[in-house]
């Protein structure tokens, strides 16, 4: 005897008397199986295949031969589509089964069932499909449509003729609103009414898993199949089922007639996807419930069955078994709409639903868009609904998601009092970012009286220096040498920079004497024109760096780039007084980014310092009171993409001032990290960054020349080689634009084997320095780290990286390749007097540590010490509380600034130390 179940972990619905695929025994009865059951096992006992093929055979045959047997023709019949129908008549409580090419063909069918004069009731919140049919046959065929309410059954009965009345049209929850129609209710009034009346019900938004129309009394039930029945949007189905003969003989008629069967691939496609109906929904709708839960929780008006506020939940739950995985909430504000639906990225903004991937949209304006605005308004059709389709992702990944989505476009922020997020109302909705630009205090202090502390990474351009100025796409990725800045406050009306890796440059001015009345100021809100202020450099450069020494030119531009933002960012009545440092791990000057990483730093501090971006606030704190729980990403993508692209776009003014025409892709790998690929217009391609997904952590030796080189110069003369010699040098683009190609897709590709990935890449760098080599743009000190890095035993491929002319050389090494080669190769390089960084590329971009709890750096009557405690930046006076919370004052101990210890820190400590301080934010 099989073991006894508890029925409540068994099954989450209630059993069905359906027919089961083997007969009874009348020795052992048995019991119907569950749904589930009923979806994996695809068997029809009238129909056995002749070799016992465990999937059903695709029949891919448009005609039989033979005279009178079951099949002639294809559009009639066919033997895959006939076990399709079959399995979805076994799971629908249904006699009769029939697919078709889509759920809107299945209504088609359905509606022939019409002739003119007829009356047609249907709901006021359907479909836009189901809308725009129904307007058709009003229009042409000369069928009344009556729209009602059918959340209330009663509603219905001033519209029921005795003999007029020909279909009654339901859907139960209705799309998008997900109002409940009491379908058994609706039945019986009709029935009692009009007797010849059809009921037919749209079930694609429950599947025959949840719901089962038949069984409450509907005569025909249709579902669009492409939907929940297939569940991966990868076919085109509808479903129609019955229990009446005489209206199944004429749907039978129809189909034929019409012949918008369903074609035998794609009948074999459902069946597949139909067995695993019940687990997918399993986990589509209790994601969506927690979903559901989080936006209720925010504030949001959210329609969904499964909420105990929904006013239709008790009919719901009467005559469904379960609550179905797509809902949808207001906002406020379309605008505010469609700039959450635009910033979800896991979401996918598409009509439809039902698939393994969550989906996002906004009705009005897609899927119901056919229906006119004033027939939307009368109807209750909100303009700013957003509709959620949930799929079978990770809750967390999709809760955080939609989550940033909603900060990014203003629709929540934290509440500190709360200690959670919540919804914003009227006009504070959709301004987020007006209202990180207000006075940041954190602890009560002011943005100015902190301590900022940032790192940004340096970048290598894998393929594609020089070639991208002319249009080729160029791949770019981070490296893990970053560049580090820190703003101290100070309260004596100057301003200083202090650039150790620069000559150890130090330098303040009196922020009164800086030339003001060259400014014009950047306001909140506003982006920096595409041009530079000519103005203001000529007067920043005539003026507060007049006097300084002209042969630290590295130091002067950084200085100029740094007051050119200060001024312009800064605000009439608030000008700060503060000092800057910047300290790198990057070679300064060696091809690496370290300008760019410089600019993101600078940018960073002092739009944190303005309060032009703000970070965000600490998760919450977990507890099971608010069954939140909080998942560590160490950081990752916890700055906001709003926010990256502000810093970015100052970054970029910042290169433009030290570089002249950069091209963007610098200051973009600092921001945001990772490696992408970037085109400026040329070739008849539009000019974009695209990030490139599921970037490989390669190992590369970066190898400074130590020779300088003028970047300038390198490219205006691959520019006038160009017009010297087009046909060399266009040839030369083509090829390293298809080396760049190539590349790119080798990395994005997650089945390519690790062994041909690096065989790939090799290959590809000897071939793009050989044409950079052509260009004129490499130097024999890059040719001498290339030669000895390919010689023997190491054979490793090396290219030029940035500018050329000197600067940096970058050397792929193997997975498998030898540590004492390695240290060999080091070594002989240094005995060059070249200067090798071990490092891999592709990690985090702007990085920021977080404010929320502090750092305390104690000093002993003995010797200083630094010890991290909790999480940084900016630094707070510590209080010491003895075991009572009492505070009370150590006079061992005395607080210094998070300046000194930077500022004294070994470069090959410095990354060590940073990461030590406390928990840093990444974009």
């Amino acid at each position: 005897m099989a073991p006894s179940i508890d029925p409540k972990s068994s099954a989450k619905h209630p059993l069905h008397d359906l027919p089961t695929p083997e007969p009874e025994s009348p020795l052992s009865p048995r019991k119907p199986y569950r749904f589930s059951t009923l979806c994996a096992t695809v068997e029809n006992p009238s129909m056995k295949d002749q070799y016992g093929s465990s999937s059903v055979p695709i029949y891919q045959t448009s005609t039989f031969k033979g005279v009178g047997n079951e099949y002639d023709y294809s559009r009639s019949g066919n033997p895959t589509r006939s076990h399709l129908e079959h399995h979805i008549a076994k799971i629908s409580s249904a006699d009769h089964a029939f697919a078709v090419s889509s759920g809107m063909a299945a209504l088609d069918v359905i509606l022939r069932l019409l002739k003119p004069g007829d009356e047609v009731i249907a709901g006021d919140d359907l479909y836009g499909g189901t809308n725009r049919l129904l307007t058709y046959i009003r229009t042409h065929v000369g069928v009344t449509v009556h729209h009602v309410d059918t959340t209330d059954p009663t509603s219905l009965h001033a519209f029921i003729h005795p003999t007029k009345t020909a279909m009654v049209l339901l859907e139960s929850p209705t799309n998008p609103l997900l109002k409940i129609a009491d379908l058994a209710t609706i039945s019986k009034d009709v029935k009692e009414r009009s007797p010849n009346a059809i009921i037919i019900v749209d079930n694609t938004m429950m599947s025959p898993y949840l719901q089962r129309p038949l069984e409450h009394g509907a005569d025909i039930v249709y579902d669009s199949a492409t939907k929940y029945l297939s569940g991966h949007h990868d076919l085109m189905a509808g479903v129609i089922t019955c229990n009446r003969d005489d209206i199944a003989k004429q749907i039978a008629f129809t189909i034929n007639s019409i012949g918008n069967a369903l074609a035998p691939i794609d009948a074999f496609l459902l069946l597949r996807g139909i067995k695993t109906l019940a687990l997918r929904m399993d986990r589509q709708q209790t994601t969506a419930k927690i979903v559901a839960d989080y936006l209720n929780t925010l504030g949001f008006h959210v329609n969904y069955p499964g909420l105990t506020d929904h006013p239709g939940r008790d009919v719901h739950e009467r005559i469904a078994d379960g609550n179905g995985a797509v809902l949808s909430f207001e906002t406020g504000s379309k605008a505010l709409s469609e700039r959450v639906v635009g910033s979800t990225r896991l979401w996918g903004i598409s009509v439809s639903f039902g698939c393994v991937n969550s989906l996002i949209s906004m009705p009005c304006v897609m899927s119901h868009a056919s229906i006119d605005a004033a027939t939307r308004a009368a109807r209750g059709l909100p303009e700013d609904l957003i509709r959620l389709c949930v799929g079978i992702e990770d809750p967390n990944d999709l809760l955080d998601d939609l989550e940033r989505a909603l900060i990014d476009a203003g629709a929540i922020e934290f509440n500190l009092p709360q200690n959670r997020y919540v919804r914003l109302h009227g006009p504070d909705a959709g301004v987020a970012i007006s209202r990180a630009v207000e006075k940041l205090a954190l602890d009560g202090r002011n943005g100015e009286d902190l301590e900022w502390f940032v790192s940004a990474p340096g970048k290598v351009i894998l393929f594609g220096e020089h070639a991208v100025v002319h249009g080729v796409t160029a791949i770019a990725a981070s490296v893990d040498l970053r560049c580090y800045g820190l703003t101290s406050p100070r309260k004596d009306g100057r301003l200083s920079v202090h650039f150790i890796d620069i000559e150890n440059f130090y330098h303040e001015w009196d922020i009164e004497s800086l030339p003001w009345d060259a400014v014009t100021p950047i306001r909140t809100g506003e982006h920096h024109p595409d041009n530079l202020d000519q103005k203001l450099i000529n007067a920043i450069t005539e003026g507060p760096l007049s006097s300084l020494d002209e042969a630290k030119k590295n130091a002067l531009a950084a200085s100029l780039a740094f007051l050119y933002m200060y001024m312009a960012l800064s605000k009439d009545e608030e000008r700060l007084s503060f000092n800057f440092t910047a300290r790198s791990t990057l070679p300064i000057g060696a091809g690496l980014g370290s300008s760019a990483s410089f600019s993101t730093c600078a940018a960073s501090t002092l739009l944190l310092l303005q309060q032009r971006i703000s970070i965000p606030p600490p998760p919450p704190p977990t507890s099971p009171s608010t069954g939140h729980i909080h998942i560590s990403h160490q950081g990752r993508r916890a700055i906001p993409p709003m926010v990256a692209e502000e810093v970015n776009r100052w970054a970029f003014v910042a290169e433009k001032i030290l570089h002249g025409n950069p091209s963007g892709v610098d200051n973009s790998v600092a921001v945001f990290g990772g490696a992408l690929a970037y085109t400026r217009a040329g070739f008849g391609k539009k000019s974009g960054m695209e990030a490139i997904q599921g970037f490989k952590s390669l190992k590369f030796l970066l190898t400074n020349s130590k020779v300088p080189r003028d970047t300038k110069k390198l490219v205006a003369g691959v520019g006038e080689k160009k017009t010297n010699e087009p046909e060399l040098v266009n040839g030369i683009l083509q090829a390293i634009q298809s080396i760049s190609d190539e590349a790119r897709r080798a990395l994005a590709d997650p089945e390519l084997p690790r062994d041909s990935l690096l065989s790939a890449l090799s290959a590809l760098i000897h071939e793009n320095h050989a044409h950079l080599i052509t260009l004129g743009v490499s130097h024999p000190a890059l040719e001498a780290i290339k030669a000895t890095t390919s010689a023997d035993p190491y054979h490793l491929s090396t290219k030029l990286t940035g500018a050329g002319g000197g600067g940096c050389a970058v050397t792929l090494v193997p997975d498998n390749f030898k540590a004492q080669d390695l240290d060999d190769l080091i070594s002989e390089l240094i005995r060059q007097d070249f200067q090798p960084y071990l490092t891999s590329v592709g990690g985090s971009g702007l990085g920021i540590l977080s404010p929320y709890r502090h750092h305390r750096i104690r000093r002993s009557a003995t010797r200083p010490t630094a010890q991290a405690l909790g999480q940084v930046t900016p630094p707070e006076t510590p209080i010491p509380r003895d075991g009572l919370g009492v505070e009370t004052k150590d006079e061992d101990e005395t607080l210094e600034p998070l300046r000194t210890s930077f500022e004294t820190e070994s470069i090959l400590e410095l990354s060590n130390w940073a990461d030590s301080l406390g928990r840093w934010l990444y974009v």
